[in-house]
């Protein structure tokens, strides 16, 4: 037994009572903390407040729960934005990203990485940053830009960046797997919302939505209908509130998921699973009425069907297209199909007048476009329906043309590396599944404009996702061939 004197005595009781005082000033302060939130904000607010603060201290001490919380708050609060002003308002996915970002970073500053892992197709997109940067540079001379714009060209050249993060950060072929499962997960969550706001009553689905107002997103008027016009059908609109740009993310991740039903060793052990989250998600997506992003769709099962082992979707594609055809309840759905390819609905027409004026534009600024900031003639305007269009008169011919070789890149890459990922069970469905998510955004791209918007930060971030998916893919494929040391890990 140790026996203090009475000076350590002393010390030991200060430790004790200083350790008390502490902890109760902590638990104090937080209580007030809170106290203030519920005050100031209703308690689900104040919750959501505690809890994302708890999650975000967590992390910053781990790099992949910084990418998963990315994909989360870009499937399911992708315009949310935090509760208070700093001069700007930043969004919860800027604070996503601003945490992964700060977590990789701080990575290379304590050594634990010390290589950058690069492929070839990483060249034309530095090339494509860079003429984003001299195409915004060069539209100053039209006006001059707002702390808005600033602040989503930013944003659009940070979520290109992640290209090269994603590379160099997932060598392994868990960690694809495992995005795999975090993307099914966070897509099924959104397609049930989206389901579960569609077969509520518009007025109950209307207060339930503007409960959001308190983080950015709309206070009013958010159901959305076929033309706007309320005698038409509804339309599906989940968290994402425009139904083209949620028919554009459930067709990206519905065939990213698509491989997982046949795949001889999917990332879900129950295979059931897999099947009712590409249901869920394929029925929400026929709900947004989105024909480009079903069309994607189609278009994106079709070339996952050219795989050996995976013909059957050929087979799933032709019998849903015959019961679209056939059942009386989707007549509508074909006649809104129809008119879209005979030009004879409203939408399509503003789409081509969009288009003969995007075609305008450019005839007069072919090169470089006209920036980012404002348009040098008052009969122009540089939103257009299409990503292609709206490219163009922003960036120019070039940027499209640079655009289109990155892109190219990305596929000549992953044709490269298929023949190491045909054999490889693990690798396969992967790496399919991502480049037809790619295949699936482009072809949405001809008729949606979200992926270009520097105002849908979501959607910009989710393209550019999907390619540093490719291209990580496609670069393990090819490491894994060389013996590289990185065997098929199981989840």
């Amino acid at each position: 037994m140790v026996v203090l004197n009475p000076l350590q005595r002393w010390i030991a009781t200060a430790n004790r009572r200083l350790y008390a005082v502490v902890v109760g000033a902590a638990i104090g302060s937080s209580g007030a903390i809170i106290g203030l939130l519920i005050a100031l904000f209703d308690p689900v607010l104040a919750a959501g407040v505690i809890i994302g603060t708890l999650v975000g201290l967590y992390v910053l001490t781990n790099m992949m729960a910084a990418l998963y919380g990315v994909i989360a708050i870009m499937a399911l609060l992708p315009f949310g934005t935090f509760p208070f002003n700093v001069g700007i308002t930043p969004t919860l996915l800027d604070g996503a990203m601003g945490a992964f970002i700060i977590v990789y970073v701080f990575q290379w500053m304590t050594g634990r990485r010390r290589a950058l892992q690069l492929t070839p197709a990483h060249a034309p997109l530095a090339v494509y940053i860079g003429w984003l940067m001299v195409s915004f540079i060069l539209g100053l001379r039209y006006a001059p830009p707002t702390q808005t714009i600033l602040r989503q060209f930013a944003e659009t050249i940070l979520s290109i960046g992640m290209v090269f993060i994603l590379t160099d950060l997932l060598r392994d072929p868990r960690s694809l797997r495992r995005l795999v499962l975090v993307v099914m997960a966070a897509v099924g969550v959104q397609a049930l919302v989206s389901l579960a706001l569609y077969g509520l009553p518009d007025a109950a689905a209307e207060w339930t939505l503007v409960r959001l107002a308190r983080i950015g997103y709309p206070n009013g008027g958010v159901i959305r209908y076929i033309e706007d016009n309320p005698a038409s059908a509804e339309r599906a609109i989940g968290t994402w509130v425009d139904p083209n740009a949620l028919g554009g993310f459930l067709a990206i991740s519905a065939a990213m998921i698509a491989p997982q039903v046949f795949a001889n060793r999917p990332v879900l052990r129950r295979r059931w699973i897999a099947w009712g989250i590409l249901g869920v998600v394929t029925l929400a997506l026929i709900l947004t009425f989105s024909r480009a992003a079903m069309l994607a769709f189609g278009i994106s099962l079709l070339f996952i069907g050219s795989f050996r082992g995976y013909r059957r979707f050929w087979t799933l594609v032709a019998l849903g297209a015959c019961l679209l055809l056939v059942l009386p309840q989707t007549r509508d759905y074909i006649d809104r199909f129809v008119q879209a390819f005979t030009v004879s609905d409203l939408a399509t027409q503003m789409r081509v007048g969009e288009y003969r004026d995007s075609l305008r534009l450019i005839s007069r600024y072919p090169l470089t476009g006209v920036g980012f900031t404002g348009v040098p003639d008052n009969d122009l305007y540089t939103g257009a329906a299409s990503m292609y269009f709206i490219m163009a008169n922003h960036i120019g011919l070039v940027g499209v043309a640079i655009f289109g070789i990155t892109i190219g890149s990305v596929f000549w890459y992953g044709r490269r590396a298929w023949r190491s990922a045909e054999a490889d069970d693990d690798l396969r469905p992967i790496i399919i599944g991502y480049h037809a998510a790619l295949l699936a955004a482009l072809i949405n791209a001809t008729s949606d404009h979200y992926y270009f918007r520097i105002d849908f930060h979501a959607s910009v971030t989710l393209f550019w996702l999907v390619v540093a998916l490719a291209v990580s893919s496609s670069r393990l494929a090819l490491a894994h061939s060389r013996g590289s040391g990185m065997a098929n890990q199981p989840l």
